[in-house]
């Protein structure tokens, strides 16, 4: 018998379908017409805001074609609360006027694909980076205004083509391969993935998001090449729709354009049509929990670091940041967040070769930049470490974190900032001008000699910008707090504050990592 992958197990998932009786609707009194639209935005108002259970998710999407009008998609911690969901609808003077054409009943999971450490070290003893991605996946959240793909498959039980006949590594390998594919549309696609196993027709229940919904036709054309799906996949039939508000369901039953908000170039949900805080998670899901189907195989060793980020470390930590930047201020160093914004930044250490790391970084970056809320990616070589750091910044904590995840991903991939003892600052975009770049390294010199011989101080690497010589930062690694505060109390901080308004394009802005 070949060895079954280990599963959990997260939410339980319902698609309902919904097929609009339209002869009835047009028939209908203007009463009983707007009875049924105000009990049915109701209904999914408060679903959408989930009072029917401790947590949980809900949102409506308009479907194309004969197969459905309407795809109602309910996640719940239990299957008695969707069944609850389910039937309350069914209450509804809405429910009067549809039926229900089909639904698809799964369950979100990961298997050890992902991760064999949380398999076997347990979740408290797991990579930070690696939980948080493992519990997006088993709790996970709608994304706004997004086109989406429904369909369920399976994975074939041939003679000459038996996925589970298979050997675990092999079937590892398969899907190792099939998520290369995935990876390329990191920022531009988001997929929930649920197991059907035991509780419907086929094995899982894909659902895929994307702001065009010409990615989504492109992934999944791409991926019938690969020999996982090729060989091994069975596909049932698809459902293609796009989100929109419930306060929007009576522009829809009245033939309206939803999101209606889009009317006037503006997304339903109050931002940019197509942006998302879910920057694409596609590609980034491993084996079976994903069916297979867009997975890949590895561990991901990546999380953000909310670097500046008000509210990440309670009320005491939010003062003794206050200390810190008030003393930093009164040297005219801003210590805040890089150009001043609400931003978050995530920092990777990779030890592969550099043009091998920029090329695939350039690939993701390209993806970020689809999304408004992408700031900046890089990629920064040490002068002393023999390694680069990966930099990316964004306006959303939630980006950032999703970011991580593809990030964690790339070659060569060590450690991120943050994890390291003691505690951490950098010192971000270090613009330098073009004739003081020079004086600048040998200024770093000086004070990195400095630095090897204070108390508390572990190392200290200035990191440049590859395709920007001027754009530097450093990033300095101290036993405390306290210890680099020492250093930026000292009268040769000082004098190297001094120095540097007359060779710096702008004045430094410092990120504390704690």
């Amino acid at each position: 018998m070949a060895k079954p992958p280990r599963t959990e197990e997260g939410w339980y998932a319902l698609h309902d379908f919904r097929t609009v009786d339209w002869d009835a609707w047009r028939s209908a009194p203007e009463r009983e017409r707007e009875a049924a639209v105000e009990e049915g935005v109701s209904y999914l108002e408060e679903h959408e805001r989930v009072v029917d259970a401790e947590e949980g998710a809900s949102a409506v999407f308009s479907v194309l074609g004969h197969k459905a009008d309407l795809m109602i998609v309910h996640f719940r911690p239990t299957l008695d609360a969707l069944s609850a969901a389910e039937r309350r609808f069914e209450s509804t003077a809405l429910a009067e006027f549809t039926e229900q054409s089909t639904s698809y009943v799964s369950v979100t999971e990961v298997s050890d694909y992902v991760s064999d450490s949380y398999f076997d070290d347990g979740e408290e003893e797991t990579d930070e980076g690696i939980r948080r991605y493992i519990e997006g996946k088993l709790k996970p959240e709608f994304p706004d205004d997004e086109y989406v793909s429904f369909y369920p498959m399976s994975r074939k039980r041939e003679a000459e083509q038996n996925w589970y006949t298979l050997g675990y590594d092999e079937r590892a390998d398969l899907l190792s391969a099939h998520g290369e594919i995935g990876r390329e549309y990191a920022g531009k696609i988001k997929q929930v993935i649920a197991s059907s196993v035991g509780f419907d027709d086929y094995e899982w229940g894909v659902t895929l998001f994307g702001g065009d919904p010409a990615d989504i036709k492109d992934i999944v054309y791409e991926m019938r090449f690969d020999e996982a799906s090729a060989k091994y996949g069975e596909f049932g039939p698809f459902y293609v729709g796009r989100r929109f508000p419930p306060t929007d369901l009576g522009a829809y039953l009245d033939g309206e354009q939803v999101p209606a908000g889009e009317r006037d170039g503006e997304s339903a949900h109050g931002g940019p049509h197509g942006e998302s805080d879910a920057h694409g998670e596609h590609g980034h899901d491993h084996g079976d929990d994903a069916g297979g189907h867009h997975g890949g195989h590895g561990e991901s060793g990546g999380d953000s670091h909310h670097s500046g980020g008000d509210g990440d470390h309670g009320d005491d930590g939010n003062d003794e940041e206050e200390t810190i930047r008030s003393e930093l201020q009164d040297l005219d160093i801003y210590a805040g967040k890089p150009h001043g914004e609400d931003v978050f930044a995530t920092v990777l250490y990779s030890e592969a070769d550099a043009d091998e790391l920029f090329g695939e970084v350039d690939g993701l970056r390209k993806n970020f930049d689809h999304y408004g809320t992408h700031v900046k990616t890089a990629v920064y070589e040490g002068n002393e470490a023999d390694r680069a750091a990966v930099v990316s910044i964004w306006e959303t904590a939630s980006a950032a974190e999703t970011a991580a995840g593809f990030l964690s991903e790339l070659p060569g991939i060590v450690e991120r900032a943050g994890e390291e003892s003691g505690f951490g600052t950098m010192g971000m975009f270090y613009t330098v001008k073009p004739d003081y770049r020079e004086d600048f390294v040998e200024k770093f010199d000086v004070v990195g000699g400095v630095l090897d011989d204070m108390d508390g101080h572990h190392e200290t690497d200035l990191m440049v910008n590859r395709e920007d010589e001027n754009d530097m930062f450093i990033a300095s690694q101290w036993a405390s707090k306290e210890d680099a505060m020492g250093f930026f109390r000292s009268d040769d901080f000082r004098d190297t504050v001094s120095w540097g308004r007359d060779v710096l394009a702008d004045r430094p802005r410092h990120v504390f990592l704690a």
